[in-house]
């Protein structure tokens, strides 16, 4: 048969995003704060919009002229909510509802408040220097070492690293190498473990000594950091000299420990964190009451006298077209910002119901949940509910907390339900708060008492989670409680 040049007619669908579809699922992701500063940029570039309030009675304004739709412009009706799509038509990100926008929604069969537990707000404390310069007179050796280990604390940037070189330290002090040298050591005992740092190692290598896990192998791995990144596993394997599973313990040592340890002190009167959902209980039966902060909750309507006024003067079609654009895209934000509203309050929702034991007994009842079963629930893609729980905070009686905190990995459970992580650590902390100094708890008898609670866990497990949590072995406790017994 002859080979020839022909034409032919296919048909087929494709997804196409437009700009307006990309930047309103993007939003989802932003927090009311960052939200804020968007609007902000929005107002300030549409001459339409305003900052204020969205009344019922406002009616969309027709545009003067039908404008060109992109493709897809008609496939979301005026009371469609949802802003869900598959992830891999648009990018790799992570990431709507009924009712009017803030409006609350009630989900009944949650009981009454249980035990509360430590509020996760973030609270006004001392600044990393002033942390840092509390400790300095017990440990320096007299006032000139601490004059120098002062002057390395106020050198240290936001993360804890010492930026300045030693050599500008001494010239800058007018004290000998040496001297600021033994400064350096004793501004890297202090706490937190691998302040004062100069490199990322060396902040990894002060704090798997402090763990004593600074054997050789461990030296190599930390020295080797950049082979790490690079992904390098086979060639570090070889250079550290293990097996999988001692490499994988490495690994797991390794991301126990923090890169940066003077962030977790802020500014003295930092502020705290603003929450983005506001749960209560309900005035009315044992449910829950769920809402948006609306202190925080920008809004943007348009302008209707102006944009009347401008319509009254636009003589020629360019004007008329540009006041329709700027109309379009006005209408557009208030649609995707409610949009938004709508699909934050159905997550935070399913969110609640899937949870219940926590809000009503604490953290021991908090369940193991994923992306997907929330997502599966409300019938979105897993990528929409990671967008929506990305920077946001709930605040309900127990506290506030990141949206992402009720999603954790679980482990076996008695009934077969599975419980999650954090309510094995919550257990493994109240048994070893609850131990007595003269008998302290081992691992294995961590293992049989968390048997009898529920939870079926392998010793080398139990032990991950407690170095996870800061405590340390029935070793290191014994020693720690002794000399406090013998310091009373």
């Amino acid at each position: 048969m002859a080979l020839g040049p022909r034409l032919d007619l296919r048909q087929s669908q494709s997804l196409v995003m437009t700009p307006q579809l990309q930047q309103a699922i993007k939003l989802l992701a932003l927090s009311n704060l960052e939200l804020e500063a968007f609007i902000g940029e929005a107002l300030e570039a549409n001459p339409l919009l305003e900052a204020g309030e969205v009344r019922a009675d406002d009616a969309p304004i027709e545009p003067l002229e039908e404008m060109p739709r992109e493709p897809g412009a008609d496939t979301v009706s005026e009371g469609e909510a949802a802003l869900d799509i598959d992830p891999a038509a648009l990018d790799r990100d992570r990431d709507t509802g009924d009712g009017e926008w803030g409006s609350s929604i009630s989900l009944g069969g949650l009981g009454e408040e249980g035990p509360g537990i430590d509020e996760r707000g973030a609270s006004e404390g001392p600044s990393l220097a002033e942390h840092l310069h509390s400790q300095i007179g017990a440990v320096a050796q007299d006032q000139r070492q601490a004059l120098i280990v002062g002057a390395l604390v106020d050198q240290l940037d936001e993360a804890g690293y010492l930026a300045t070189p030693l050599a500008e330290m001494v010239a800058m002090l007018d004290a000998p190498l040496a001297e600021v040298e033994e400064a350096l050591a004793v501004l890297q005992s202090l706490d937190p473990t691998g302040v004062g740092a100069r490199t990322l190692g060396e902040c990894i290598a002060l704090q798997a000594k402090e763990a004593d896990r600074y054997d050789p192998c461990m030296a190599r791995l930390i020295d080797n950091l950049d082979l790490l990144a690079r992904g390098e596993i086979a060639r570090l394997k070889r250079m550290c000299d293990v097996d999988d599973e001692d490499f994988a313990d490495m690994l797991t040592e390794l991301r126990g420990y923090d890169p940066k340890p003077g962030l977790a002190f802020g500014e003295a009167g930092e502020a705290a964190i603003t929450p983005d959902v506001l749960i209560a209980p309900a005035a009315k039966g044992d449910g829950w009451d769920i809402r948006l902060n609306e202190a925080t909750l920008p809004r943007a309507v348009v302008n209707r006298q102006y944009y009347l006024e401008l319509r009254g003067g636009c003589a020629d079609k360019q004007s008329r077209a540009w006041l329709s654009e700027q109309l379009a895209e006005a209408n557009w934000l208030i649609k995707a910002l409610d949009q938004r509203a709508r699909t934050i309050l159905k997550v935070a929702a399913e969110i609640v119901k899937q949870q219940e034991g926590f809000f009503r007994h604490g953290v021991s009842d908090l369940r193991p949940l994923t992306l997907r079963t929330v997502a599966d629930a409300i019938e979105m893609h897993e990528s929409t509910v990671s967008r929506v729980t990305s920077n946001k905070y709930l605040a309900c009686p127990r506290g506030t907390f990141e949206l992402k905190y009720f999603f954790t990995s679980g482990v076996g459970s008695a009934d077969g339900e599975g419980a999650s992580s954090e309510a094995v650590k919550a257990a493994i902390r109240e048994l070893i708060d609850a131990e007595d100094p003269k008998k302290i708890l081992s691992d294995d008898t961590l293992v049989t008492l968390l048997k009898d609670r529920g939870f079926d866990l392998a010793r080398r497990t139990v032990a991950k989670y407690r170095e996870a949590m800061g405590i340390g072995s029935s070793v290191e406790r014994r020693r720690a409680k002794k000399l406090a017994g013998l310091g009373r």
